[in-house]
């Protein structure tokens, strides 16, 4: 029987160049540079402006392995990779953008979004039959972990990508991923990680801590692509009676109504929810013709207000939308014509990342306009344009060590099929948080998780955890249900 040849790098490589190419793209260098990495079989982290074409550089070469590998077998149907997504508004955008290279490559692939907006029955549903392709959080993700019968869900893993790496790097999120990856490595041994990152101070270390000490070979790659950003301030008009502090800059609202005249469509960012609330009343009380044509988005409307707003955004229906951090990721908005920041956003990234929601696109020209509340933003102003101009980003701190992330996964681990104690020992000690974890220290953990240590011995409830032959598993499915109720981080 004669076994066919398995397409090469170069030839599939290929292939998805004359993909992009029939969207009228040009692949950039770098996303070659992550296809042929990936197709070697490396690790890596890829660093990138917003717009650039990052999701693609990730998308493509999984697509390209699954092509290769039908072309050796017929494959089983299940999970092959899993994109991991820090908020839930990107998931919709990953899943159109993967579903339609799918459909384009002729891929028998499913594609299926898990967040905390699944219902119930189409988690039942997954679980019986898994998308080759999972997008998901990291709260989902450990989701997953805590199900009966977990490793057989992963056993054809090829890859896991954290997207947006750079928002979970600095928080404890970070940490729950280092954790479910551990886990995954020790179950998939093939299976190869991503990041994709905004541009950060600390690149090196940023993949130091989604690798671990995975011995595979990695690889960062710096998108050289220049993001052209054209900051503009709107300055009071009289400096003389502007307030030194406590201000939300309603007095310029006023300057920027000619901003959303000048353009589709606009975003204004604030830095809290009733900011943004007292800004779209601001903004009606100067124009009432603007009602219906602008929108409000924060996180405490409803999960259908915010998908309103978001598609209405897309069709260009509205001419400005108000809002907080809850756009600053994952949405799309190629109508965006310009970006206003009121107030200072306290973090060149984060102004970085926000203007970047302008333009939208390789080579587009990205506009933000800052509106100082007060007199002493009027510095931080100038801060921002010349850190933007000199490409000074900050760097996002690790946690280290965070014991009640690791705590609330092991009791995840017991609430799926139970662990062994010196297996998820050697598997946390490949992690960057945990790596310097002591005997000591790790005793105290597994006694916390089923006693509650020397401080709350005494109580029933924070006995959680049973050993029964040397595996640690919860038996109550009261404590299993209330768990899987509350897995996440502060």
């Amino acid at each position: 029987m004669r076994v066919q040849k398995p397409p090469s790098d170069r030839a599939l490589i290929t292939t998805a160049v004359d993909w992009f190419t029939a969207q009228g793209w040009d692949p950039q260098k770098f996303q070659r540079a992550c296809w042929q990495a990936y197709l070697q079989g490396k690790n890596g982290l890829l660093t990138a402006p917003t717009g650039s074409g990052k999701t693609y550089a990730l998308l493509m070469p999984i697509l390209l392995e699954a092509l290769r590998m039908r072309s050796i077998a017929k494959q089983k149907r299940g999970l092959r990779a899993i994109w991991i997504a820090p908020i839930r508004a990107l998931t919709k955008e990953i899943e159109a953008s993967a579903q339609r290279a799918i459909n384009d490559l002729g891929l028998d692939w499913s594609v299926a979004i898990r967040t905390g907006d699944t219902t119930a029955s189409s988690r039942a549903k997954q679980k019986r039959n898994m998308p080759e392709l999972l997008i998901t959080t990291p709260e989902s993700l450990h989701m997953l972990l805590a199900q009966k019968g977990a490793a057989e869900l992963f056993i054809e893993m090829r890859c896991v990508v954290a997207d947006e790496w750079h928002e979970l790097l600095g928080s404890k999120r970070a940490v729950q991923m280092e954790l479910a990856l551990s886990r995954l490595r020790a179950w998939c041994p093939a299976m190869r990680t991503w990041g994709i990152s905004a541009t950060m101070g600390n690149m090196d270390q940023a993949m130091d801590v989604l690798l671990g000490s995975d011995p595979g070979e990695r690889v960062l790659v710096r998108a050289a692509v220049k993001k052209v950003i054209e900051v503009s301030s709107v300055l009071p008009k009289d400096i003389r009676k502007f307030p030194w502090a406590g201000h939300i800059g309603l007095r310029s609202v006023d300057q920027v109504l000619p901003i959303l005249q000048e353009n589709r469509t606009t975003l204004i960012f604030t830095n809290t929810r009733s900011f943004a609330e007292r800004w779209y009343q601001a903004l009606l009380d100067v124009a009432p013709d603007l009602a219906g044509v602008i929108g409000l988005h924060h996180g405490s409307l409803d999960r259908a207000t915010r998908d309103w707003v978001e598609q209405a955004l897309h069709d260009e229906k509205l001419k400005a939308v108000i809002c907080t951090s809850s756009l600053d990721l994952g949405v799309d908005f190629r109508p965006v014509g310009a970006i206003v920041q009121v107030g200072g956003p306290k973090n060149v990234a984060r102004f970085a990342q926000r203007a970047g929601r302008s333009g939208h696109r390789p080579g587009a020209l990205s506009q933000i306009h800052f509106v100082p509340t007060h007199a002493l933003e009027l510095l931080e102003g100038a801060a921002l344009r010349m850190a933007i101009k000199e490409g000074r980003i900050e760097s996002r701190i690790p946690y280290m060590r965070s014991f009640d992330v690791l705590c609330q996964y092991l009791v995840t681990l017991a609430v799926g099929d139970g662990f062994r104690q010196e297996e998820v020992r050697k598997e946390i000690s490949t992690t960057f948080s945990f790596n310097s974890v002591s005997d000591e220290e790790w005793e105290q953990v597994l006694a916390f998780v089923t006693t509650g240590g020397p401080t709350l011995l005494a109580y029933d409830e924070f006995k959680k955890v049973e050993v029964e032959d040397g595996v640690y598993k919860v038996l109550d499915r009261g404590i299993a249900l209330r768990h899987r109720m509350s897995i996440g981080t502060i």
